[in-house]
């Protein structure tokens, strides 16, 4: 394995093998610092070799790569701009291309491709930084049209990073200015009474149909809603239940559903469908192209208690990378 960190600055360093030195710490997350290395990329699609420029300027190789695992979250990461690089270098790699990762990331675009395929996801508007500037008063009208309580994101943001829940219209334009820290446009989105629960999707091998794992469900017992804190700091308020209880229809639906939304987005490798179950059926809240990994990540749980291990999951993401 060759490990590549990607700093603050988006310097590709050579990293050490290990795992322990990028362990979840609720006291302070753990970042890749500049160490003077620098990865250098194949130069052709006809050669898979990898190299590195240490800090004192030698090179050497690093062998050839097989294929890449972008473990990545957020912009210039899970949005299509690393898989872009691969696909112009010509290396294969573990999850959806250059599309379905920007789409994924974008929830507004997601939203509408979604609606596109008959697939019911919240209301919501999008609203830009200019938008906003220009008429603030207007927009907050146009909000209240959507119900409370309201969610507002940032529309290409990811991990809850930026996002507020608003349940009165005075506190918008602060949960508005939050968000446009985060990115130039912003969703406004109904929130949806429910039961939040969530499934991983894998690709078919051989041009199959994609596969869908049992279900887990967020339960909520005193957050508000699955922040930052929750899905990487283990932060108390919220409880993970896998597999959920739900009737043998209701998850035939919600597979259905998962992977009909796996496919409208173009999507390969993996994700993870994160739905509402409301009184009336299943609204999807949103796809994630490259779901969390770790020892409290939603994916790995959903395939274990499928009956997949681990390093079952792992080896099936790449033998489907492989299989290009």
């Amino acid at each position: 394995m060759i490990p590549v960190g990607i700093t603050r600055e988006g310097a590709f360093v050579l990293e050490d093998d290990d795992p322990a030195k990028f362990r979840l710490d609720v006291t302070a997350l753990p970042q890749v610092l500049d160490n003077g290395s620098r990865i250098l990329w194949p130069d052709s699609i006809d050669t898979r070799e990898l190299s590195v420029r240490s800090a004192g300027g030698s090179v050497r190789s690093l062998g050839d790569v097989d294929v890449v695992f972008p473990i990545l979250h957020g912009p210039y990461g899970e949005d299509g701009t690393v898989q872009g690089l691969l696909e112009l270098i010509g290396l294969p790699y573990v999850g959806s291309g250059v599309l379905a990762s920007a789409l994924g990331m974008d929830k507004h675009y997601t939203k509408t491709v979604l609606e596109k395929a008959g697939i019911a996801v919240a209301p919501w508007r999008t609203l830009t930084a200019r938008e906003w500037a220009a008429a603030p008063d207007a927009i907050t009208a146009s909000a209240s049209t959507l119900g409370l309580p309201l969610f507002v994101k940032p529309a290409r943001a990811g991990s809850s990073v930026g996002v507020s829940k608003v349940s009165s219209l005075d506190q918008l334009p602060a949960a508005i200015e939050v968000a446009l820290r985060e990115d130039s446009r912003v969703l406004i989105e109904r929130g949806i009474a429910g039961r939040e629960v969530e499934c991983g999707v894998l690709g078919g091998r051989g041009g199959g149909s994609p596969r869908v794992s049992v279900a887990g469900e967020i339960v909520m017992t005193t957050r508000e809603f699955y922040d930052f804190d929750a899905k990487y700091l283990d932060a108390p308020g919220v409880e993970l239940v896998c597999p959920a209880v739900l009737t043998p229809d209701e998850l035939a639906t919600m597979q259905s559903i998962a992977a009909r939304a796996f496919t409208a987005i173009d999507g390969a490798g993996l994700a993870r469908v994160d739905f509402f179950l409301t009184p009336t059926g299943f609204v999807v809240n949103e796809i994630n192209t490259m779901p969390g990994f770790t020892p409290i990540s939603m994916f790995p749980k959903c395939w274990i208690a499928s009956g997949m291990s681990y390093p079952q999951i792992i080896d099936e993401l790449i033998a489907l990378a492989l299989e290009g």
